[in-house]
């Protein structure tokens, strides 16, 4: 499975993944899952918000136990955020099979559309549509960078944009949601386990700040005669990074556009865009409150206006203490951690029981090519996911 999902999507000049919403990229993805669907014999269904979904028992009977995860990436990503889990969930269904496990209860594949929001800028989009936390109205209005919208693109790509929305009715059948995921940091790493248990995700959020100066000429405009919006936002850079090691927290200017754009042009316009985490609610507003300040009292000296508007939010999750703590028992005592990325089973916690398994990542790079597992790390994530799914849903 690993070797046939590898090369699609990939870029052959920077060794990364380019797999993004209701794309070509995503299209092969959706038709791999599709296909390892139908080889196992289960049965395969896309739902009202193009998520895919494969089942062993009847859907109608409730209570299922699903696992899953999603398949595209964020731009140049790595190979195994998000796939990492949808893989070893269809490889634990093998190995329940092959244990001769009996479900008593229905078991799931899921994979989520549009999780990174590498394309629309805002992440989570097929699980925020099925759990009512993204309105249509809301998803109808979002727009990639070439002015594409999301309902055009779903269209382009054979889906119907009219009957995405909330799915109360799919989330009921559901009785808890595991995703596996490679871990994005090196807390397993300096552990012996392979395979850790999520506790709960760090609050975060990202920020738009539109810096809007005056373009000039950049060979005969005075300095002081400058209103020069890349020198309020190159501030903002320093001051966030500053205010977020104070507070133990995490802000990322990450995208960054810039108006006219021309080497020899003062900017009228730089737009950038922030990402930050914190462990609470609280840390996470006064650190953006602190960089805002910082960016409006620079701007005013620089003869430049600063707006920052909130893109997103996700609060912060707590994982089913009961599930979680189950999950830990079954396999053995395991490390038992945060992490401040965010996913599909943090939005959907808000509806359903759900649990988060990490598998051990030697260098914590992740949303980089040079993100990576190893084999047998992998591989003990699959037993320990199908340990869990055997313990959860089997006789």
């Amino acid at each position: 499975m690993w070797r046939d999902l590898a090369p699609i999507g990939r870029a052959a000049e920077s060794g990364g993944y380019r797999r993004f919403a209701w794309t070509g990229a995503d299209a092969d993805c959706r038709e791999w899952f599709r296909a390892q669907t139908k080889a196992r014999g289960l049965d395969y269904e896309v739902d009202r918000n193009g998520n895919q979904w494969a089942w062993l028992g009847d859907p109608a009977a409730g209570d299922a136990v699903v696992t899953g995860s999603h398949l595209d990436s964020v731009p140049d990503g790595g190979a195994f955020d998000g796939p990492l889990g949808v893989v070893s969930s269809f490889a634990a269904l093998d190995e329940l099979r092959a244990r001769g496990a009996r479900p008593a209860r229905p078991l799931a594949v899921v994979n989520f559309g549009d999780e990174e929001g590498a394309r629309f800028g805002l992440a989570c989009v097929g699980s925020r549509l099925t759990a009512g936390q993204l309105t249509v109205e809301a998803a109808h209005k979002l727009r990639d960078g070439d002015g594409v919208s999301l309902p055009q693109a779903m269209e382009r790509a054979g889906y119907d944009p009219e009957a995405i929305g909330a799915d109360p009715e799919r989330l009921a059948r559901i009785g808890a949601f595991v995703e596996l995921h490679v871990e994005q940091g090196r807390a397993l790493a300096e552990t012996p386990h392979p395979v850790g248990v999520a506790s709960a995700i760090w609050p975060h959020g990202r920020w738009r700040f539109d810096f809007h100066g005056e373009a000039n000429h950049a060979g005969t405009t005075r300095i002081e005669d400058r209103h020069d919006p890349m020198l309020t936002y190159a501030n903002t850079v320093l001051a966030a990074r500053k205010k977020a090691r104070l507070a133990g927290a995490l802000a990322t200017f990450g995208k960054v556009g810039v108006e006219p754009n021309g080497v020899n042009a003062i900017a009228s316009l730089v737009r950038a865009w922030l990402d930050s985490r914190a462990a609470d609610e609280a840390t996470l507003a006064e650190v953006v409150g602190e960089i805002e300040r910082a960016a409006v009292e620079r701007g005013r000296r620089d003869g430049v206006e600063v707006r920052v508007t909130r893109e997103s939010f996700t609060p912060v999750v707590e994982f089913a203490h009961d599930l979680r703590d189950r999950l830990a028992g079954l396999l053995g005592g395991v490390p038992v951690l945060p992490t401040g990325a965010g996913h599909d089973a943090g939005i959907l916690s808000a509806s359903v029981p759900t649990a988060m398994l990490f598998v051990r990542n030697p260098t914590g790079v992740s949303h980089s090519p040079a993100e990576t597992a190893a084999e047998d790390d992998c591989l003990a994530g699959v037993t320990a996911l199908a340990d869990v799914l055997e313990g959860l849903a089997c006789r």
